[in-house]
């Protein structure tokens, strides 16, 4: 297969996210390698941030934004022709570089297969798998199908230099993520939200799958958070892909609500910054809570049955990346069989109620969300620059 490269045409560059956060990454990424000034065109498979950026989808990201082994089972063949569209599309346009973002059950399965088909130019991961977290032994696995993995955080690099795997730190792109100072006192007056109002932002994820299993539990413990603050609201932000799922489902609730389709990064954080607390299912929305200053609560369930499998390959205390980087409990965290209403409603009650807990919880994190910041360049930028330098290289070794 021929994967030369006329100089004197724009760099093709495919991008692979595999879910809503990696399409936020990739978003911020498609814009930093547009702004480095070098003629480029961009392919792939993202959503709507992507999009907006000008990648055209090669297919819908939700038919690949699934979790846990009983909702990925019945979608085994469209996943299995996604990855043959994502390869064949590769093999067919010789992009520069494929840059694979995050989700490594759908974009390991195409590096491995972009190696064994011949694919001479640049794998790239962007966001490294959670080796320290569980099973170690994948860093040498992906090593042999990854060319260069792009990472977040500080203390990743050793373990995969351990594993001869170059790789580039760049920090975490969520810390570039601007808030508009007073969206929020914007955003309650424009929702006809009152100023003093105290307000629960409810975030329960951004896969359907996920969502399913959380809405039920979350419900009960806004039903218990109601019992001992008056007048509580919520604030419910989704993306376009969990919209309706979410929309139906807390239609009936007897709460005041107010419902956000966040289109962009701006109204999201500005739903953020006019909530109180917040009850969050775990991810990435952590560490934008953080960003934005609102003291939060995380509550996740599986299917028992994928759970019960990934429990002996587990080696951290935690699953919010605030408390394992912190090595302790500064966000409660409610996983598995301990997420219970009662148990999170008692928490986030806490945070409502008494300031010095509050205070003391919104140091912690601005804490840890420092030690994510990398002096210079923002994480976008370092990634653009990495990738470049990566392709450059690349043509440096095939000329000579």
């Amino acid at each position: 297969m021929n994967t030369e490269r006329d100089l004197s045409l724009p760099l093709h560059i495919m991008l692979i996210a595999g879910e809503p956060s990696g399409d936020a990454l990739g978003g911020q990424l498609i814009k930093a390698l547009k702004d480095s000034g070098a003629p480029m065109k961009f392919s792939g498979v993202g959503g709507p941030m992507m999009a907006a950026q000008g990648l055209a989808s090669l297919y819908p990201i939700d038919d690949i934004a699934i979790m846990g082994l009983a909702q990925i089972i019945p979608r085994l063949a469209v996943l299995k022709r996604r990855v043959d569209q994502a390869v064949s599309h590769a093999n067919t346009a010789a992009p520069g570089a494929v840059v694979l973002i995050d989700s490594p059950g759908f974009n390991h399965p195409i590096a491995r297969r972009l190696k064994r088909r011949g694919f001479l130019n640049p794998v790239i991961k962007y966001v490294a798998p959670q080796v320290w977290a569980s099973r170690p032994g994948r860093a040498h696995k992906i090593a042999r199908f990854i060319d260069h993995l792009l990472v977040l955080l500080p203390f990743e690099p050793p373990f995969f230099d351990a594993a001869s795997l170059p790789n580039t730190f760049v920090g975490h792109p969520v810390t570039e993520r601007l808030m508009r100072p007073g969206a929020g006192a914007a955003f309650r007056a424009q929702r006809g939200i009152d100023a003093r109002a105290l307000v629960l932002c409810l975030c329960p994820g951004s896969r359907v799958s996920e969502v399913k299993f959380l809405l039920p539990v979350f419900h009960q413990t806004v039903n218990a958070l109601k019992q001992n603050i008056p007048g509580l609201e919520l604030i419910v932000p989704v993306l376009p892909n969990v919209s309706e799922t979410v929309r139906t489902a807390i239609s009936s609730w007897d709460i005041k609500t107010t419902f956000v389709k966040s289109q962009n990064e701006e109204e999201k954080f500005a739903a953020f910054d006019a909530s109180t607390v917040a009850l969050a299912a775990s991810g990435t929305v952590s560490l934008e809570l953080a960003l934005s200053g609102v003291p939060h609560v995380i509550g996740y369930k599986m299917g028992w049955l994928t759970a019960e499998l990934a429990r002996p390959f587990i080696t951290v205390s935690y699953a919010t990346l605030i408390n394992i980087i912190g090595k302790r409990e500064i966000v409660p965290e409610f996983i598995q069989e301990h997420c219970s209403p009662q148990a999170m409603a008692t928490a986030a009650e806490l945070f409502f109620n008494d300031e010095q807990t509050r205070t003391r919880h919104l140091a912690d994190v601005a804490a840890i969300v420092e030690t994510l910041r990398v002096k210079g360049a923002p994480p976008s930028k370092r990634a653009a620059k990495a990738i470049l330098e990566v392709v450059k290289d690349h043509r440096l070794d095939i000329d000579t």
